[in-house]
């Protein structure tokens, strides 16, 4: 689907800059300009938090202002985003949740993982002022510049972030088709953007909202209680069969969406933040050849392969870890593979594969 808003970054380097170009080194352009202020870079995408709310019990959101380096987004796309953390940069991806501003400033909202070091970090010790690293946007669940038919969103947990920026999108333009949201949590205070997505469905009536609970009972007229299943959209969902779908949630929620719908409506587009389960009973280890670096690792087989290098010490470029962003994917010179989200063996050699979705099955040659 194409972008319901298109900004066009001018790319074209300023006559100083040009000249320039030749005789600097970035790095240490970048070292003495952060004297004067930590978001000037010579070409460093940079941005600096200027303010923080509440989303939800475990969810803040966090509005950044971008330096010139970055080049916007569309609504329903992510972005990779940096932070040094006890001595390590930690990168990963979160969705903007906002429509482009003529400010500039961008907003993401943050779940707290346990366990997540970025996450935790973003929502209870970050504050404004603080600089993080970004990576361009990225993701294909757009809206089309003029939007045709009934749309239906389905957010499970923090898949609610892609689908309230193409929520905000099309109240911008007036509702021009019928929108249904149906929206997961276990308990009512996880939902996220509450009171905005209530008054925006009594303000339109093209906009229908179903908040759906799994651990506590209803107590709205807009709520509900169940998990994703076909009594459950057969009720909240008029004319399914007009539908175009998007979903976004736990792997388990959108493949569950996907097997439910996707031969029974216009078309379905799914994004998972978290890898459906497969059953991988891959053991023992094999070698990994690094060739870049010239290191030959033991790892162990039906792990992802960005785990175990990590483990290794080694950190190559990562992301959003769930197979989107490509900023993982290296060359394999040669050697099997196992894509863990299907549990797909592919041993086709001198091929592209991702990092973080894939594991070792025979001894690899990577281009590291």
């Amino acid at each position: 689907m194409n972008a319901v808003l298109r900004p066009v970054p001018d790319r074209r380097l300023h006559p100083v800059k040009r000249l320039l170009k030749p005789l600097v080194a970035p790095a240490v352009f970048d070292f003495w300009a952060s004297r004067v202020d930590r978001t000037w870079t010579w070409e460093r995408p940079l941005a600096r938090l200027v303010g923080r709310e509440p989303a939800a019990r475990d969810a803040v959101t966090l509005v950044l202002k971008p330096n010139r380096h970055w080049h916007g987004f569309q609504p329903g796309q992510h972005l990779n985003l940096g932070a040094e953390i006890d001595g390590a940069r930690i990168t990963r991806s979160y969705s903007l949740v906002d429509l482009p501003r003529a400010d500039g400033r961008i907003a993401i909202t943050v779940k707290a993982i346990e366990g997540g070091k970025l996450s935790q970090h973003l929502c209870h010790v970050a504050k404004p002022g603080d600089v993080f690293e970004l990576g361009p946007a990225f993701g294909d669940m757009t809206l089309p510049a003029q939007p045709q038919g009934p749309l239906l969103l389905l957010a499970a947990g923090s898949g609610i972030t892609p689908l309230m920026a193409l929520t905000r999108a099309l109240a911008a333009q007036g509702m021009p088709v019928p929108l249904t949201l149906l929206y997961w949590a276990r308990s009512r205070d996880e939902f996220c953007f509450l009171d905005e997505l209530r008054a925006l469905a009594a303000r339109h009536p093209n906009f229908r909202l179903s908040l759906l609970l799994t651990r506590e009972p209803a107590q709205a007229a807009d709520e509900h209680v169940g998990r994703i299943d076909e009594a459950l959209l057969s009720s909240l969902v008029y004319g399914i069969a007009a539908q175009q779908v998007l979903a976004c949630g736990p792997g388990g929620f959108v493949e569950t969406a996907r097997t439910l719908l996707a031969d029974r409506v216009v078309s379905f587009q799914a994004e998972a933040f978290s890898p459906q389960p497969v059953a991988i009973t891959d053991t023992g280890t094999v070698q990994v050849r690094l060739a870049r670096r010239g290191r030959t690792l033991q790892v162990p087989r039906g792990q992802s392969l960005l785990s175990a290098l990590e483990a290794e010490g080694i950190k190559p470029a990562a992301g959003c870890r769930m197979g989107i962003c490509n900023t993982c994917a290296c060359g394999k010179r040669a050697g099997g593979t196992r894509h863990l989200p299907t549990g797909e063996l592919t041993h086709e050699p001198m091929s592209a594969l991702k990092l973080c979705i894939n594991s070792a099955v025979t001894d690899l040659e990577l281009d590291l």
